[in-house]
């Protein structure tokens, strides 16, 4: 049996139905941890949507971890330690251990602020993925039509 796992976490536009957070007093519309339904062990995501004017209301900081933010719709603001970046679809920001970190939709964005946040942990990763294996001589599995 190979080790994968899928599922669907549905378009973005659908993503405000999630309700979801890492422990019941902190979930709220709009999150869904994925990484709570798979099995994961080095890296860990969320999928987000904020309605326009909404915030997270709170501001945190990870001492081990670190995040990636790929925003994809809307526009937001970002608050990181001292500074405010702006945020739109093609952001993506990187957040490491020790930085304070907020965020909102701007009460005036378009539609929903949409982001997929990723966090890893662990191992520093090598600059070029050193652990792989090619076969340049195993066909591809659509070759004959499929």
């Amino acid at each position: 049996m190979s080790d994968y796992e899928v599922i669907s976490i549905g378009a973005p536009d659908t993503w405000r139905e999630h309700f979801g957070g890492f422990a019941p007093s902190r979930s709220r519309d709009g999150r869904r941890v994925v990484d709570h339904e798979l099995t994961m062990q080095y890296i860990g995501m969320t999928s987000n949507a904020l309605k326009p004017g909404e915030e997270a209301g709170y501001w945190h900081t990870h001492s081990r971890v670190e995040e990636l933010y790929v925003f994809l719709a809307g526009r937001g603001q970002m608050g990181l330690d001292d500074d405010v970046v702006e945020v739109e679809a093609g952001t993506v920001i990187r957040v490491g251990q020790d930085v304070w970190r907020t965020w909102r939709a701007r009460p005036d964005s378009d539609g929903e602020l949409r982001w997929l946040c990723i966090r890893a942990g662990g191992e520093q990763l090598p600059h070029l993925p050193d652990d792989a294996t090619r076969a340049p001589d195993r066909p591809m599995p659509w070759a004959n039509g499929g």
